[in-house]
């Protein structure tokens, strides 16, 4: 029987557009200034999380799916995925800007790479007043143009770019150029997926001063050439993103409970944004989620409230 939330050990990728946001804002100690991301819950390959509190600590999620696998997953998510954990749950602070990218879908990714494909959205947290989100083109491009302005960095004269602030959502389907800009600190929620073809990277040179790899080829392929009047997503209420693949809701917390108010057979994750919340579950029982903290609630918990002074995410599959 699993019956408790989880709660797993951040991964922290050092990258060199990161900084020290994540650290603090975790409340993790460490002298690396260099973190761009934090992998709250994942089941990639080589990054799998482990759970570091409570009935299951030392188990890794694959494991605990292995063990429970309907329970944990939701019967839905199980027939769908075949029991594979179909979400990956970051954390991620741009101290520079990050490579304009395109991630393939489905269909693409698993013809190459015997993968799922990635379509993911982002929720600032934080940013400075500058900070941009460079999202979609922003006009009508062939696959032979783009290569020719691939080649001669003028890439960036046909990508939509928008100021980014505390509150605001960007949906990314896979097939969309996108690049997260410098002053951006976000949560991103995304398919189980580590794909990226990279487009453009400002000529920048990684720690041996050679160029960073472009994936010029592989992601004429995969791009998404539609273009669109604004790539900028408007909530629904407090849904910020809800697809086939994950449904993001965002609750501002309150003394008094307030139920979780997804609908999907799934498990359901929760993000503290701001603030500290009390989650009660079960049967009469509750745990605490600072700042920064994520957990994992099985889908054998069908009834969540949240209560607080803050804001959260509850993410279902």
């Amino acid at each position: 029987m699993i019956d408790e939330p989880l709660h797993f050990a951040p991964f922290l990728k050092s990258v060199i557009w990161g900084g020290d946001k994540i650290a603090a804002y975790k409340g993790i100690d460490t002298d690396r200034h260099d973190i761009g991301e934090s992998w709250e819950v994942s089941a990639v390959e080589g990054c799998v999380s482990v759970v570091d509190r409570g009935t299951f600590a030392g188990r890794t999620l694959t494991d605990l799916i292995g063990e429970f696998g309907t329970a944990l997953l939701g019967e839905d998510v199980m027939r769908k995925t075949g029991g594979r954990f179909p979400l990956l749950i970051k954390l991620i602070e741009a101290r520079d800007d990050l490579s304009i990218q395109v991630h393939p879908d489905d269909k693409l990714a698993m013809e190459r790479h015997h993968s799922v494909g990635k379509t993911e959205m982002w929720h600032i947290i934080d940013s400075t007043p500058e900070a941009k989100i460079y999202l979609g083109l922003k006009e009508e491009i062939t696959p032979q143009e783009y290569e020719r302005r691939v080649a001669d960095n003028s890439i960036m004269d046909v990508i939509d770019c928008y100021d980014s602030k505390k509150g605001d959502t960007f949906f990314i389907p896979a097939g969309r150029v996108h690049s997260i800009g410098a002053g951006n600190f976000l949560a991103e929620i995304q398919q189980s997926s580590d794909i990226t073809y990279r487009i453009y990277d400002y000529d920048r040179r990684d720690k041996d001063g050679n160029p960073r790899e472009l994936h010029t080829a592989e992601a004429r392929d995969a791009i998404d050439y539609t273009v669109e009047a604004d790539y900028r997503t408007t909530p629904d209420g407090d849904i910020l993103a809800r697809c086939d693949y994950f449904d993001v809701r965002r609750m501002e917390l309150s003394p008094r409970g307030k139920a979780l108010s997804h609908e999907r057979d799934s498990f359901t994750v929760v993000m503290c944004l701001h603030g500290a919340a009390t989650l009660d579950y079960g049967d009469c029982r509750s745990i605490e989620l600072a700042k920064g903290d994520t957990l994992l609630f099985p889908a054998s918990i069908r009834h969540i409230e949240a209560r607080g002074e803050g804001e959260i995410l509850s993410i279902q599959a």
